[in-house]
């Protein structure tokens, strides 16, 4: 539940900046300076923001040195340090600056949280602190990432959570907009590094959105998007490096009236696992699911089939494949799984677009252009907004730029 309250006249905004925008000394002054522009110009502010780029990786990678399975209570209060580097460090620039400014954790700012450490959810947040210091021309700024437990432990919220940090106090203080500052000056229609005539996307729709992200494009966090959406918060991607007015993310946008596609997503390090079981069994299947996102382990493409040998595709990250199989041993037993074979080298691409995926011709038409470019697809997945295929990496760039171009995506 989040404590809302009624918006102001003045113009107020929560813009969160990642690592990238705030991962030197340097860049922290740059943003200082736009801050501090915006607050003469008589905007109100909230800064939300992430470490600084790196620091989060360094902290884990000293919890690996001491135990590579060390205890989540305690990573959670290891990688929380980074973001109040960065809060403090900004404090400081605005205050030189001329400007009031307080850094806050997420403790202090009572962003109050379940006690799933290392993904926990945002289940409060309570704006009166928030609110007292912009009546007294105070900008907040606030560690991402971070809450607390109702017992007063430290948690984080995944990796990308200062987004959803950002959303969840925009919708608490009745912000105007959340903006969300990157190194990219949008959301495109793909990755401009796989196809160069990816163009920039003014708007897009939130479920297109939570689509994308959800399925590989880095710009946005999804549980940010679902929780934009959930209350009503107008969602900006910028560019802390370049102007611009960068993408909304709203309920309406020119793509959904049209029934176009809205882009292509990609997810490389994709690994295809397949279990031969000796028996089907559903209440296992549920059961083997459940201890794998219990660990962090989320499985997509889930596809079972009912043949002579029984078997259980799905796909995960390459960088789980490690624990994946160490977890899969531990149930070997119980799930009856008679043999494990897994291919790694494969990406997920997914074309993304509300009322159009759902479409026979659509459909067609992909495998169509996938044919002429001799590209196999190993599985596959579909709903109303997505068609999401394996392929190996090797195809990568041709079947995204094939995809691209024949649904005129470079024309958007």
């Amino acid at each position: 539940m989040l404590l809302q309250v009624q918006p102001s006249a003045v113009k107020l905004l929560v813009k969160k900046f990642g690592g990238t925008s705030v991962g030197s000394i340097e860049r922290i002054e740059v943003i200082a300076d736009k801050i501090a522009d915006a607050f003469h110009a008589g905007e109100q502010q909230v800064v939300v923001l992430s470490a600084m780029a790196g620091a989060t990786n360094h902290l884990f990678a000293l919890a690996d040195q001491i135990d590579p399975h060390a205890n989540a209570r305690e990573l959670d209060m290891l990688v929380s340090t980074g973001e109040q580097v960065s809060i403090a460090l900004m404090a400081m620039a605005l205050q030189k600056r001329g400007i009031k400014a307080k850094s806050l954790t997420g403790a202090q700012v009572s962003i109050t949280t379940n006690n799933q450490f290392g993904r926990a959810s945002i289940e409060q947040i309570d704006c009166s602190q928030i609110s007292e210091l912009l009546a007294a021309e105070t900008i907040p700024v606030i560690a991402g990432f971070q809450g607390v437990t109702g017992d007063g432990d430290i948690t984080t919220l995944g990796r990308g959570g200062s987004d959803t940090t950002a959303v969840a106090i925009a919708a608490t203080i009745g912000a105007d907009e959340c903006q969300i500052y990157t190194d990219v000056c949008g959301v495109f229609t793909t990755d401009p590094n796989i196809e160069p005539s990816a163009k920039k996307l003014d708007q897009i729709s939130f479920s297109e959105m939570y689509e994308m992200a959800r399925l590989g494009a880095k710009v946005l966090h999804p549980d940010s998007v679902s929780y934009a959406e959930r209350f009503g918060v107008k969602l900006r991607v910028l560019s802390s490096f370049e102007s611009g007015t960068g993408t909304l993310i709203e309920f309406d946008h020119p793509n959904t009236l049209n029934n176009q596609i809205a882009g292509i997503a990609v997810a490389q390090q994709q690994v295809l696992m397949q279990l031969d079981l000796t028996e089907v069994d559903n209440d296992s299947h549920s059961h083997l699911f459940q201890q794998l996102s219990q660990q962090g382990i989320e499985a997509d493409l889930i596809t079972s089939l009912n043949t002579d040998v029984p078997q259980l595709s799905f796909v995960v990250n390459q960088s789980l494949l490690a624990s994946l199989l160490a977890q899969l041993d531990n149930l070997s037993q119980s799930m009856a799984i008679a043999k494990i074979d897994y291919k790694v080298d494969l990406v997920k691409i997914s074309i993304v677009g509300k009322g159009v995926i759902g479409q026979t011709g659509t459909v067609a038409k992909i495998f169509e252009i996938l044919g002429d470019h001799e590209i196999h697809a190993r599985l596959m997945s579909t709903s109303d907004i997505k068609l999401s295929l394996i392929i190996e990496q090797k195809d990568l760039h041709k079947a995204v730029r094939a995809l691209h171009h024949a649904f005129e995506l470079n024309k958007a």
